[in-house]
């Protein structure tokens, strides 16, 4: 299976919820195609909280996926308002949920959905080493991730506005899972440290000033195939 993902930014006249409406609308017009197998929106459904120890970006911005058996297939609606860039992405699930709920219901709890670019004073191999090999399982050892999503971005489109390297939705079950620090990065008397580790283990592969991290909702359209 074979994966692209949409990025979309909303105008700052629109309101969050007609921003919503109208990718959610995109979404369901895109797993309509037969050669589309699953299908989902991850957006920002509200404003962020005005004070979190993440520093949400307030832009409206959503990431359509798209999953085929050939991505060749996956039309990207470049015309459409708002379009900032079309990616073919390899996906890794180190940690999973169990879908129990049904389609066009919002995944319980809240997502992080993160863009970023490597740092570009070392090699693409080393980046992806660092990633994979040092980031992810800190990030799974220190912060209560229920699912998280890791997309490298293979292919950008010739059409795109914007590149990324990579696209990284992580899923908590709860708000004050991402929200409250203690959650987050543990109990007071180890929170300084962890906090220091993610922070100093980020800036070794990625571009620390291209971090753009959303408060984001996720919505499967269509989940499995047929």
């Amino acid at each position: 299976m074979q994966k692209k993902i949409f990025l979309f930014v909303g105008q700052k006249s629109e309101s969050y919820a007609h921003f919503s409406d109208r990718i959610i609308s995109l979404a369901k017009e895109q797993a309509t195609f037969p050669y589309v197998a699953k299908c989902k929106v991850t957006y920002t459904a509200s404003s962020p909280p005005s004070i979190s120890i993440i520093p949400f970006k307030k832009k409206k911005v959503a990431v359509i996926s798209v999953y085929a058996s050939d991505s060749g297939l996956i039309k990207t609606p470049s015309a459409y308002p708002g379009f900032a860039g079309a990616y073919e992405a390899e996906e890794a699930i180190p940690v999973g949920y169990s879908k129990s709920w049904k389609d066009l219901t919002p995944t319980p709890g809240i997502c992080l959905l993160t863009l970023f670019k490597k740092r570009i004073d070392i090699h693409y191999d080393t980046f992806l080493d660092r990633w994979h090999n040092s980031h992810t399982p800190l990030s799974l050892k220190i912060h209560p991730l229920w699912n998280y999503n890791r997309n490298v971005v293979r292919v950008t489109s010739n059409e795109n506005p914007t590149s990324w390297d990579g696209i990284v939705e992580e899923q908590f079950k709860s708000k004050s899972d991402l929200l409250n620090p203690i959650r987050f990065f543990g109990h007071p008397l180890i929170m300084p440290y962890r906090m220091w580790q993610v922070y100093s283990d980020t800036r070794r592969f990625i571009d620390y000033g291209s971090i753009q991290p959303y408060f984001a909702t996720e919505l499967w359209i269509k989940s499995h195939s047929g």
